[in-house]
């Protein structure tokens, strides 16, 4: 699990979702009712609402580690996996009742999983972005498992992380062209698309503090 995280809203929000590659699993409360969702990674920026008086807590999980019943690329792009909740408030999975987490124990929720065989991390993708091959695996046996764990290929989750780091770069006030630089875009054109398509903003407004989720 990289970090735990919460949100709420004290009136109606509109924002910009953006790409994302960590899959996380997360619980909304709205109008009093709790649901429980998978997700995996999103390759472009959504337009999104919170509603008034909506909660939002969630684990951001590691690139690679995955629920099976859920595969990454399968609950993509806001295509949630709802998990089923009974009368009492527990989870169901697995055909067992699992008590709903807090924010305060979700840390706890997550290794029960893990130790139950739920949730599991291939260590080959951390191999795969570290190094680029891993040995005595053939390369198409290496690609085609990091795309079972990740929910994408490599390359797509190398331009997801630099349009991220373009984002934040611009954010903390570093200029559009040492961005292009520093983040590795050809000029600013080709930083100005990736960043509409990806982030849902242009740099400029990016640079004026447009509001964007970065989870």
């Amino acid at each position: 699990m990289d970090r735990i995280w919460s949100a709420a809203c004290d009136g109606p929000t509109e924002f910009s979702s953006i790409a994302k590659v960590n899959p996380m699993i997360a619980f909304a409360r709205i109008r009093g009712i709790t649901t429980v969702h998978l997700r995996g990674p999103e390759t472009r920026a959504t337009p999104a609402t919170c509603p008034s008086g909506a909660e939002f807590f969630g684990a951001e999980l590691r690139i690679g580690a995955y629920l099976p019943m859920f595969s990454p690329a399968r609950i993509a792009n806001l295509q949630d996996g709802i998990l089923p909740t009974l009368p009492d408030g527990r989870i169901l999975i697995d055909n067992r009742g699992w008590e709903m987490p807090t924010p305060q124990n979700l840390d706890v929720f997550v290794d029960r999983l893990e130790r139950a065989g739920l949730l599991v991390f291939d260590p080959l993708v951390e191999e795969l972005r570290n190094v680029g091959t891993v040995r005595n695996v053939p390369e198409r046996t290496a690609q085609s498992r990091f795309v079972r764990a990740v929910g994408l290929p490599r390359r797509k989750l190398q331009v997801i992380e630099r349009a991220r780091r373009a984002a934040g770069l611009l954010r903390a006030g570093v200029s559009i062209g040492d961005v292009v630089r520093d983040a590795g875009y050809y000029d600013q054109p080709h930083l100005t698309r990736a960043l509409r398509q990806l982030i849902g903003q242009t740099p400029a407004e990016l640079a004026r503090g447009a509001r964007f989720l970065a989870l």
